[in-house]
């Protein structure tokens, strides 16, 4: 009997934070939040076997929601799935760009890469390899982290990089303000001594503010790159920003494809990119963004946003493979109460990269139940 995918179950569930964390445009959490929206998908086949995917929605930084994540995946991606072998997983990309046309340069992501992950999860678990040999394998065991402050007062940002001090390099959130950002820095550098430090804007500076912050860093020689310092739109003020930068810039928010990748390419708006699984549609699709900047001298960071333990091991496998600059921020650990799965094993800042079939780590489902989205429920799709 052929396996092929038969049944698939979303999972819409609050995960609470340690501690509000916040980006250069806005908090991503409140102090009394319940928990924010991550979905997990459950997919099944006909001989039994279960794979595993998992997204966060954070309407902050994409458009996508928890409830546009599971009215797509439930009306329109799962039933692209149904029927199909664990191993076509480019089939379900090409069925999914040709039902969701797209209008910007990847349509509905995140919702896709719940669903990519799971068939990757499921095609290791067939084959009894760890995803990894399915990219190719991995080049590292061990993959290394690097610690997430975000954006708040001087002395608390340097109490938390005291904090994490046995990270061997810190990812700091910057605000669009040149003087209080100056500020941070000045506090958080009398902690990490020569470490490095990577900055994210997120969107919050203009191209003449960006050009003034780096200036007033030239003599911060720990300061590596800078990532997304305009709107992710403005390709133009990137470029901008690059060819007045003794930093390396890097682009994220305006690059979720390959596709995009290229254009940036053409424009020299940067000399890294960010990779992200969710805003690029899943692993498969990440990968050709990895390969485009690879034929094209642009450096690789590696990231996520703030995942639970399914997506995080999804990342560590994929980063497996690649050669990164940085250590990658993947700050579930740091920033979430739970990561909600078994077989992670993390030992200080560093990832061992999981060695079992699949993604290597199992959902603990009884608390998935106990923090259900209760407006939603489970949501069960079949044939």
């Amino acid at each position: 009997m052929r396996s092929i995918i038969a049944n698939i179950e979303l999972y819409p569930v609050l995960v609470p934070y340690r501690r509000v964390f916040t980006l250069g445009n806005g908090a991503t959490n409140k102090t009394n939040d319940a928990g924010k929206p991550v979905l997990f998908v459950r997919m099944e086949t006909n001989d039994g076997l279960v794979g595993w995917g998992e997204q966060r929605a954070e309407p902050r930084w994409s458009y996508e929601t928890i409830e546009t994540m599971v009215a797509v995946i439930q009306h329109h991606l799962a039933p692209l799935a149904i029927g199909l072998s664990p191993y076509e997983v480019n089939v379900f990309h090409k069925r999914a760009e040709e039902a969701l046309s797209v209008s910007v340069s990847n349509g509905m992501p995140f919702a896709r890469a719940a669903i990519d992950m799971a068939f990757h999860d499921l095609a290791g678990k067939m084959a009894g390899l760890p995803l990894h040999a399915l990219l190719g394998g991995a080049i590292t065991t061990e993959v290394p982290l690097c610690s997430a402050i975000g954006v708040n007062q001087p002395e608390v940002m340097a109490e938390q990089a005291r904090e994490s001090s046995h990270y061997s390099a810190y990812k700091i959130k910057i605000s669009g303000d040149v003087r209080g950002d100056l500020k941070r820095l000045q506090a958080i550098l009398k902690v990490a001594g020569n470490k490095p430090l990577w900055l994210d804007a997120n969107q919050s500076y203009t191209p003449s503010t960006m050009v003034q912050l780096l200036e007033a860093i030239r003599g911060f020689p720990s300061v590596v790159c800078v990532e997304q310092p305009v709107k992710s739109s403005d390709w133009s003020g990137m470029t901008a920003i690059r060819q007045r930068s003794r930093l390396p810039i890097a682009i994220d928010e305006g690059s979720f494809s390959a596709m995009d990748l290229a254009k940036v390419i053409g424009m020299e708006a940067a000399d890294m990119v960010v990779l992200k699984i969710c805003k690029s549609a899943g692993i498969r699709k990440c990968m050709e963004t990895a390969a485009v900047a690879k034929a094209n001298g642009i450096e690789l960071l590696g990231s996520g946003l703030t995942d639970c333990g399914v997506a995080f091991a999804a990342s560590i496998h994929m980063f497996s493979t690649l050669e990164l600059a940085l250590p990658a921020e993947l700050n579930g650990p740091e920033l979430l109460q739970d990561m909600l799965v078994k077989g992670l094993d993390i030992r200080g800042s560093v990832a061992q990269v999981p060695t079992a079939p699949g993604l290597g780590v199992e959902p603990e489902v009884d608390k998935l139940r106990e923090l259900l989205v209760k407006s939603l429920g489970i949501i069960k799709i079949s044939e």
